[in-house]
């Protein structure tokens, strides 16, 4: 059986998690980079020891955890604390996706890339790229309703990321969901399900 490597991404608040769902919800195995990237964060992961010693205690809450508030308030600040986190994180979470990969006997497998255009490596680990678009406005809105931030806190981390150009040149398969439902959207998502052998 064929076996599709299939890159997702788009910018904060573009959809993404629930395109990758709905891609799960049709056979599609899922491999999501920033869930691994928490539980590597989260108390007894698998990055905390490196970050105490890198950061300080200071940056471990009192469960055992990174502190994200704290961390991603030192990284905003300070753009080389942010490559110095990823240096910790980042072959963690690659060494855990490779992992998945192997054990995936799915059609098609997802792998849920927030930074996939940012990170030029992943290309060459993939058949295809599907980004999920939408208006930059659209993203501000949805993450300020979502997760209460303010509007500046939402474009510090859109700063952070490729512009929505970056990302639909760098795209096999663009799914534009601004200005439509989770019914419109699903049915846009079983409209690729073939490209995919799903």
């Amino acid at each position: 059986m064929a076996h599709l490597r299939l890159g997702l991404t788009g910018g904060i608040g573009s959809g993404k998690s629930t395109v990758a769902r709905l891609l799960a919800e049709h056979g599609a195995h899922l491999i999501d980079a920033d869930d691994i990237a928490r539980r590597c964060t989260l108390p007894g992961g698998d990055a905390i020891a490196s970050i105490a010693r890198h950061f300080g205690e200071a940056f471990i809450d009192a469960d055992g955890g990174m502190n994200r508030t704290r961390m991603r308030e030192h990284v905003f600040a300070r753009p080389e604390a942010k490559r110095e986190l990823e240096a910790i994180i980042h072959p963690l979470v690659q060494q855990e996706i490779t992992r998945q990969s192997r054990e995936s006997d799915a059609a098609c497998t997802v792998f849920d890339i927030p930074l996939l255009v940012e990170s030029p490596r992943w290309r060459e680990q993939l058949d295809q790229v599907l980004v999920v678009d939408c208006t930059n406005e659209t993203q501000i809105q949805r993450v300020m309703a979502r997760n209460g931030w303010p509007v500046e806190q939402v474009q510090a981390v859109m700063r952070q990321q490729c512009s929505r150009e970056q990302r639909r040149a760098a795209a096999d398969i663009v799914l534009y969901n601004d200005g439509i439902d989770l019914t419109e959207l699903r049915m846009m998502v079983r409209q690729v399900l073939p490209r995919l052998g799903l």
